[in-house]
């Protein structure tokens, strides 16, 4: 079943990229893209895999178990849009294609200067005989550096700026978890594809990565009251832990004041840096806005991307006002 679906996927691939991509690409002159557009197409029918999954699965639990009942859904269609644009391909696409040549280049001045980083298997020889090893020590690791990503995006004032409003969604559902800032989305792809080329991540083992990342990052922004249990919230992050994360009003105590459950995965990592924060209550989730431009971008996509600029600004304004490095 599993050989029948693989085949099937690589043959859709191979139809759309013959068929649409690759003649698009030399009408418009753009044959250097080639390979791009072929990896593309891939981006595009995992991101429909995932949609497929996330709702088949997640949206029934929002029926079934809501942490919380609304009268309406308008404020989640803004979410809506977010998630297909990511998950279609658009936002990574356009992030790639930034970022690909900054990468090659890079590559190629580091190999013309004899300073080839070394990978994770250079450190753990064999480790590329194990496949199944080697994938959850990369999960760790880039599990890991996804914790202080998050974190970093709490505490510092300009990156809140962007960040806040993936927190501003008082209706959270699983469809939250796309919603970010186009300048947030880049600073995350940066700092992921950066990490995971350093260390030498396998092509293969990327998009598995990402995908396991993204659909528990869904997983974890849902509307339900589901509990992994006692023991299972804190082995994984999942609504109730998350949804912590996202309360409107924080918990109390300094360690808690830009935030806690900060945790993309696995929750041992706020227990060892000290933000790791659960209760059995199911709070209220979103921000307090503090003005009415912000109010009013609540629940806009152009509005939301214009004042993360405007946040952004004012917030590296201050910083060189006062001196602050």
């Amino acid at each position: 079943m599993i050989t029948f679906l693989t085949d099937l996927f690589v043959a859709t691939q191979g139809w759309l990229f013959d068929r649409l991509v690759q003649p698009v690409l030399f009408a418009l002159g753009l044959a250097s893209y080639v390979e791009m557009g072929f990896e593309g197409i891939e981006f595009v029918l995992i991101g429909i895999l995932e949609l497929a999954i996330a709702y088949s699965i997640m949206r029934p639990l929002e029926a079934l178990w809501p942490a919380e009942r609304w009268n309406g859904r308008k404020a989640v269609r803004v979410d809506v849009l977010y998630t297909l644009l990511n998950r279609l391909g658009i936002i990574p696409l356009a992030v790639f294609a930034l970022l690909a040549p900054a990468f090659m280049a890079l590559d190629g001045w580091l190999r013309f200067h004899d300073m080839i980083p070394r990978q994770l298997e250079d450190w753990l020889p064999g480790l590329d005989t194990h496949p199944l090893l080697s994938f959850v020590i990369y999960l760790l690791i880039l599990d890991f550096a996804e914790y202080w990503r998050h974190r970093l995006s709490h505490t510092f004032r300009w990156w809140w700026a962007l960040h806040g409003i993936h927190h501003s969604q008082r209706q959270m559902s699983f469809w939250t978890d796309s919603r970010n800032h186009l300048l947030d989305d880049l600073i995350a792809g940066v700092w992921f594809a950066g990490l995971s080329l350093l260390i030498g991540v396998p092509p293969g083992h990327f998009i598995g990565l990402l995908v396991t990342l993204r659909l528990v990052e869904n997983l974890s922004h849902t509307n339900t009251r589901l509990s992994f249990g006692r023991l299972g919230d804190y082995l994984i992050v999942g609504p109730r832990y998350h949804r912590w994360h996202h309360a409107l009003d924080l918990p109390p105590g300094k360690r808690y004041r830009h935030g806690c459950n900060f945790a993309i995965l696995f929750p041992f990592w706020d227990a060892i840096f000290g933000t790791l924060h659960l209760e059995q209550q199911l709070p209220p989730t979103g921000i307090h806005e503090d003005s009415a431009e912000a109010l009013a971008a609540r629940d806009d996509f152009w509005l939301q991307q214009r004042l993360g600029l405007v946040l952004l600004w004012r917030a590296l304004n201050a910083r060189r006002r006062s001196g602050a490095l």
